[in-house]
């Protein structure tokens, strides 16, 4: 892993766990080994830093889920897929979405990260409006706008409450 990834990764954790201000270069380049200073090589502001974080969670999150035809093709339901990347970022991960979390900061964060943070919402309601359409929803783009608030509120109350079973029974058929 370079310097500049493992700095990406300590960001991400800090992010995830208390939001945007939870970390500091100083505390990010202690955690890697290197000089607060080397922070500054691979990333000039906190701001790029933030934004290069948001920018690589959405790639990553859209990646690992693949394309809805694909798991629809595979047998698979793409919500239920979807789901299971909530949940496992809740229950394996004990950690909050990373742009659900910037997302309710966005009022106070920097124009770049806040833009990065709206692409994770845009992207992830296009593939969810995919993936509705794609089970024969009669209202796609309701029923993404729908899934997306609820994970990320059953998401927020199971942290708030710490009791993972709010998320599971949100998450439930009714």
């Amino acid at each position: 892993m370079s310097k500049k990834e493992a700095l990406l990764k300590a960001a991400e954790n800090k992010v995830r766990l208390g939001g945007y201000s939870n970390f500091s270069f100083r505390e990010l380049a202690s955690e890697v080994g290197i000089k607060s200073a080397s922070v500054h090589y691979h990333f000039p502001t906190k701001a790029d830093l933030g934004a290069e974080l948001a920018h690589q969670y959405t790639n990553a999150f859209l990646n690992a889920l693949g394309t809805p035809s694909e798991l629809k093709a595979n047998g698979k339901n793409p919500i239920d897929v979807y789901t299971q990347l909530f949940r496992s970022a809740l229950v394996t991960d004990r950690k909050m979405c990373l742009c659900g979390l910037l997302g309710a900061e966005s009022d106070s964060l920097p124009d770049k990260v806040r833009l990065e943070v709206k692409r994770f919402f845009n992207q992830n309601l296009e593939w969810l409006t995919e993936a509705h359409r794609a089970n024969g929803e009669q209202q796609p783009k309701h029923a993404a706008i729908h899934t997306v608030s609820l994970l990320e509120g059953a998401m927020m109350i199971s942290k708030t409450l710490d009791d993972n079973s709010y998320f599971e029974l949100a998450t439930q058929p009714a």
